[in-house]
Formats: structure tokens, C-alpha cells, sequence
């Protein structure tokens, strides 16, 4: 009669192999849509396009997501996935040269780019080291984005430049604990499509860069 433990042992090595390998995937494709988006915004930022274009390709933009999702368990994903953090970045454009052209632009651009890169690394080897499990941290998140999508629309009418901080303050703090809950479910296996996965740690590191770079620019006084 076989062993019952040696089902479990074999069970418990798959899924860390299969684990291992959306991980992998993940960041891999993650850093190829990073870069993807960096060539796009600087398409963009050479283009010159105005606002206009940069709220319409966000648009475009938030339909390619469910493309996205839809297509995430096919080869066809890999194309969407593409295309849609294509768009995001081409939309940046108009916001980035906005900010460079600001006094200390290009120092404020590259302190929010380190920012990012140290939350984001320093929060993903958290999670990788320690392995916790974050998962509860779910319903919480997202409230605080719900809460701070509706306060980001209503101060489009009201225009107040506190509430813009704060909103940014909040939307840092977010994506933050969205990295670890992200992360979370890859390692303890809540995610298992690195398509999927992706568009997630890419989402926090969009809207973390931009919301680090309010912050820093606001602070500076040069906004």
C-alpha cells in the first residue's frame, strides 16, 4: 500500500515547482512590459500630444484590460498584455513633460522613479522572504481604492490642492499594501496565471510612480 505521506511530499514539491515558475514568468514579463512602456511614453513625449490624447489612450487603455483578462489564458493574452501596457505608457506622455519642464522636472522624475523602484523591490522581498500570507489585507485595499477613486472624481470639480495630497498620500499607501497582497497570492498560490499576475504588479507600480511623483513635486513647491 503506498504511503499517504509520500502523495504529500510529492504534492507539496509540485506546487512550489509550480509556484516557482509563475513567479519567474511573472516578473520576467513584468519587466518586459516596464520597458515597453518606458519606449511608449517616450514615443509619446517626443509626439507632443496633449491631455486630450493622454485621457483618451487611458481610456483605451482601461478596455484593453479586460481584454486582458479574458484572453490571460491563451497565447492571445500575451498580445493584449502588451498592447494595453503599451497604451498606459504612451499616456504618461503629456504628464511627464509637463513635469520636466517644471524648474527641478528632471530631478523630480528620476527621485519618483527610484521611489518606486525601492517600494516596490523592498515590499516584493518582504513578501518573498517571509512568505506571509496577506490575503486579508483584500477587503481592506479595496475599499481604500474605491474611497479614492470616488474623492479622486469629485475633486475634479472641487479642485482642492489638500485633498489632491492626501488622495495621493492614500493612493501610495494603497498600492503599497497591494504589492504584498499581490505578491502574497502568487507565493501561496491564489494566482496562478503570471498574465494575470502581472497586470496586477504593473497596475501598482503605474499608479505608485504617479502618485510619488505628485507628492514629491507638490513638497518641492515647484507645482
Amino acid at each position: 500500500m503506498a504511503n499517504p505521506r509520500v502523495y504529500d511530499v510529492d504534492a507539496a514539491l509540485g506546487a512550489a515547482v509550480s509556484t516557482n515558475k509563475v513567479l519567474k514568468n511573472t516578473y520576467m514579463l513584468l519587466g518586459m512590459t516596464l520597458l515597453f512602456s518606458a519606449f511608449t511614453a517616450g514615443v509619446s513625449m517626443v509626439m507632443g500630444l496633449p491631455q486630450g490624447a493622454a485621457l483618451l489612450l487611458s481610456l483605451v487603455g482601461f478596455g484593453l484590460l479586460f481584454v486582458v483578462h479574458k484572453t490571460a489564458d491563451s497565447s492571445k493574452g500575451l498580445v493584449a498584455i502588451f498592447a494595453f501596457t503599451g497604451v498606459m505608457g504612451a499616456s504618461l506622455g503629456p504628464m511627464l513633460n509637463y513635469y520636466l519642464a517644471l524648474p527641478n522636472g528632471p530631478a523630480l522624475v528620476l527621485q519618483a522613479l527610484a521611489g518606486t523602484a525601492v517600494v516596490f523591490f523592498g515590499l516584493s522581498a518582504y513578501a518573498l522572504t517571509t512568505r506571509k500570507d496577506f490575503s486579508f489585507m483584500g477587503g481592506f485595499l479595496m475599499v481604500g481604492l474605491i474611497v479614492a477613486v470616488v474623492a479622486m472624481i469629485a475633486n475634479i470639480f472641487l479642485a482642492i490642492p489638500a485633498l489632491s495630497l492626501t488622495i495621493s498620500a492614500a493612493v501610495v499607501m494603497i498600492m503599497s499594501g497591494l504589492i504584498l497582497f499581490d505578491t502574497s497570492r502568487i507565493i501561496n498560490g491564489g494566482e496562478t496565471n503570471y498574465i494575470r499576475a502581472t497586470v496586477s504588479l504593473y497596475l501598482n507600480i503605474y499608479n505608485l510612480f504617479i502618485h510619488i511623483l505628485h507628492l514629491l513635486t507638490a513638497l518641492s513647491g515647484d507645482d
